[in-house]
């Protein structure tokens, strides 16, 4: 075997190819090829091509933690399938990105991958010096096929599913195949000629031979293969391997039909520059070669129709889809061509290597997925340029990442008047979406140029003989800007996908759950199966309070309609596993305590005196008046109203209490029980912060000093009989101190407690509801990952939302809340996501509400 060399420059500085050039992905010398991706491609990718369509949408990113050397991908189980430099295969849900499953017996990396054509065995190739026979389905290891003698990395597999034989390509320069047809007629191998139990790779196998060889297939290491059929009037039946190698040719191998055997038919003499990639379209070959050129041949006639400088570095991945060529090279760059070969657009598909790539369509949509050394799998959708026509025939759940997508670009920050406009441009924007699918909506105004209330219904085909359903959410978000001193991961305004989770300010809280309830009765309005009227409120001041929510809706009262069920989807799970159910709100009180002198600020060196009552201590006295040692609130009859906790509530919190036990046993479940009850539905009061006024130097007695607190109450204890008897105890204490300052309290905000009740047929219809959507096994096989408990816990929160009670009392009409994220989710912190199948499932949960709740 011809050694292998790197390529060399000669005195003039020319290239000097050497026998079996390398390509960086299988260099070693070359430093991104071993995983390092800090720094940029050897050769910076130039192009000269005029009239470039943008870079396609990036679909979503899966992460691994090796570079993926290899792709392959099922059409019909929808899975995406991953080859690692560590030796594993991933398995990746190609709808909602979620790993389903891993495949680990190769010692070495995992340099092919093949399907067969009923995509029910997978193939896989590694530097171990062995090919593995997978269930494509089940991901169980079927069989291990291993030469006698070393082949050295095997670095391709083609199978024919006909012939029910595997081709593989090794370092050896050997092209062999296995019949699976004889696996049982062969003689079981000893552990000994095993390559992992040979001391010596070279000396301690056995010699070269056999009858399903052909030794130097090329002059080089054998890198890619592919079968066709019916090449040079071959008959359409007939199979042609095709192998390319590092000596630069293409050959071309008959296929005994009898005996799988194979015998060389023709070979394409491509010159100095070694075959790294290959794709076939009709009769054109395409191959990826080193330094960056693509060969272009005619398999009838056998020329070569064009040799293009394609990229700067090596083409280490070539695919095809009808019309569509892509080829992706060491530089991180991705061309696509179209069917005269002429560039369309490139981009950068990965900060190193493009390594492996292949091109599939799926739901209406051209999709190009490539894996590269910087650890990703990305997934591009490379559709051609969307028109309304492209835009009906997409998937529901396409539109909704894109309509979520755009929905998240908007900066809609309501307590931030730097964001007026991007908050007015978000509603606007919903507005358009709801007519698009026929509602009629309106934006609502409120007083002091508030942002904007999102009003629509959707009429239903019998609205007189049910019941309408109306749906509460907010498009406006919290904070959040990408600073140094930041830690998110992202552009918090781009929504962005990595391993099944959609990342984005709002894309949780509480953007993809509005539009999840929008989407869920647009489509049963396409169709036709909406026969009750659903009605949509979306506000854009949640985040500040619901200022001017109450007032737009009292104005436009008649607007609005009759309700008789109000639904919210504004919450989280307790965990990342169990869905959940919330029944119940605590209210709050925010007050500011302000205690101010009529004298300025002083000098505590010169005016210090225990004469003098400074503000700030009076403040901190005012504040340890509120509550005793142990926490209990002062506030004379606080306690009171609040009802005992009953045997059917206690059991609820039994329930959760079990399901945390089932992955921890050491928890304590009384003890979580009291702490959950501590938190959701008994009051507490917490101090915020304590402002003084003057510099902040150490020597200042302050004029005045405030603090901001608030009280969660809890239902039974009402809103204004708290305020008052909060007041008026601060009143009380404060006259004990016989202090010449000057008490002032102020009432910030407020919102009432709220308590569903979850035996009424909302919440039933609700949990029935998510016991059938996360009870189906959404996996190939149905039995790929443990069923979830599919019983939602029912739960309450310590947190407030002020519209759930105000639009129970205002209509008459009760309310549930469907909390759509997991405890993961980080909404209102940095890196808020949503899990995309939480999105898709949430969607069908509110389509099955909206069908079946208004008939109960």
């Amino acid at each position: 075997m011809t050694p292998c060399r790197r390529v060399l420059a000669t005195a003039n500085g020319s290239p000097e190819r050497s026998a079996t050039p390398l390509p960086k992905s299988l260099d070693n010398t070359v430093p991104h090829a071993a995983g390092i991706t800090s720094g940029a491609s050897l050769v910076p990718e130039k192009t000269t091509e005029q009239n470039l369509r943008g870079a396609p949408r990036l679909l979503h990113r899966v992460k691994q933690n090796e570079s993926i050397l290899a792709l392959a991908v099922s059409h019909s189980l929808g899975l995406i399938y991953a080859g690692t430099g560590g030796g594993e295969i991933t398995v990746w849900s190609i709808e909602t990105y979620e790993i389903m499953g891993t495949m680990k017996y190769h010692t070495g990396s995992v340099l092919s991958l093949c399907l067969s054509d009923d995509e029910k065995l997978l193939f896989s190739s590694g530097g171990d010096a062995i090919v593995n026979v997978w269930d494509a389905v089940g991901f169980k290891l079927l069989y291990s096929i291993y030469s006698t003698f070393d082949v050295g990395d095997v670095f391709c597999i083609a199978y024919s599913t006909s012939l029910e034989t595997a081709y593989f390509g090794a370092q050896n320069t050997s092209v062999q195949w296995y019949d699976l047809k004889d696996r049982d007629n062969r003689p079981r191998p000893t552990v000994k000629n095993h390559p992992s139990r040979r001391s010596h790779r070279f000396f301690d196998s056995r010699g070269a031979g056999g009858s399903n060889i052909v030794q130097y297939a090329h002059y080089s290491y054998v890198y890619c293969m592919q079968l066709a059929r019916g090449l040079g009037g071959s008959g359409e039946d007939n199979e042609t391997l095709l192998t390319g190698g590092g000596d630069g040719d293409v050959k071309l191998w008959n296929i005994d039909p009898q005996t799988s055997r194979i015998s060389e038919k023709h070979t394409l003499q491509g010159g100095d520059s070694g075959v790294l990639s290959m794709a076939i379209r009709e009769t054109f070959l395409y191959c990826g070669l080193t330094d960056g050129e693509i060969n272009i041949w005619d398999l009838d006639t056998y020329q070569l129709i064009r040799n293009v400088k394609a990229h700067g570095d090596d083409v280490l991945a070539m695919a095809v889809w009808g019309n569509n060529i892509f080829s992706g090279s060491a530089t991180g760059y991705t061309k696509e061509w179209n069917g005269r070969f002429e560039c369309q657009t490139r981009w950068e598909a990965h900060h190193g290597l493009v390594l492996a790539s292949v091109a599939i369509t799926r739901r209406d949509r051209l999709l190009y997925i490539t894996g590269g050394n910087d650890h990703c799998v990305a997934i591009w959708d490379v559709s051609p340029a969307e028109d309304e026509t492209s835009r009906q025939s997409k998937s529901q759940n396409d539109q909704l990442l894109s309509s979520l997508g755009k929905l998240v670009s908007f900066r809609t920050v309501s307590n931030n008047p730097l964001y007026l406009e991007e908050c007015r441009r978000g509603a606007t924007y919903l507005k358009t979406l709801f007519k698009r699918f026929g509602a009629t909506s309106t934006l609502l105004t409120s007083e002091d140029n508030r942002n904007p209330v999102v009003f629509a219904r959707f009429n239903g085909t019998n609205s007189q003989a049910t019941k309408t359903i109306l749906f509460y959410g907010h498009y406006d978000v919290i904070p959040a800007e990408l600073q140094s001193n930041d830690e998110w991961a992202t552009d918090p305004f781009e929504l962005v996908g990595v391993n099944g989770y959609l990342y984005g300010r709002g894309v949780s809280d509480n953007k993809g759950p509005c539009l999840a309830a929008l989407f869920a009765a647009g489509e049963l309005v396409q169709e036709q199966a909406l026969q009750s009227d659903i009605v949509f409120l979306i506000e854009g001041e949640e985040e500040s309070g619901s200022r001017g929510f109450a007032n737009a809706v009292r104005r436009n009262k008649e607007l609005i309609g009759n309700v008789d069920w109000i639904l919210l989807a504004n919450s989280y799970w307790l965990d990342d596993e169990v869905p959940c159910l919330t029944y119940g709100l605590r209210g709050v009180i925010h007050a500011t305590v302000e205690i101010e002198s009529e004298q300025p600020d002083q000098h505590s060196g010169v005016d210090g005196s225990r004469l003098n009552r400074e503000p700030t201590i009076d403040l901190v006295g005012l504040l340890a008046s509120l509550t005793s040692d142990d926490g209990t609130i002062l506030i004379p009859g606080f306690y009171d109203p609040i009802r005992p906790v009953t045997e059917v509530e206690s059991a609820r919190y039994s329930e959760i209490a079990a399901n945390f036990r089932k992955r921890d046993p050491t928890i304590d479940p009384e003890a979580l029980k009291n702490r959950l009850m501590s938190k959701w539905r008994f009051p507490s009061l917490t101090i915020h912060r304590v402002n003084v006024s003057g510099p902040s130097n150490a020597t200042i007695i302050p004029r005045s000093a405030s603090a901001a607190i608030s009280l969660r109450i809890v239902p039974d204890q009402q809103l204004g009989e708290v305020k008052e008897a909060l007041t008026n105890y601060l009143r009380e204490q404060f006259k004990r101190f016989k202090s010449n300052n000057k008490l002032r309290i102020s009432i910030d905000h407020e919102a009432e407690p709220w308590l569903g009740d979850p035996e009424n047929e909302a919440f039933q219809t609700l949990e029935k509801a998510i016991i059938e959507e996360w009870g189906r096994d959404d996996s190939p096989s149905g039995n790929l990952n443990p069923r979830l408990p599919v019983k939602p816990l029912y739960i309450r929160e310590g947190g407030s939302i002020p519209a759930a009670r105000f639009l129970e009392k205002e209509f008459g009409a009760m309310a549930a809340h469907l909390p759509c994220g997991q405890a993961s989710d980080h909404a209102h912190l940095d890196n808020e996501r949503l899990r995309l199948r939480n999105l898709y499932k949430s969607k069908a949960i509110l389509k099955r509400v909206f069908t079946e709740l208004p008939w109960m």
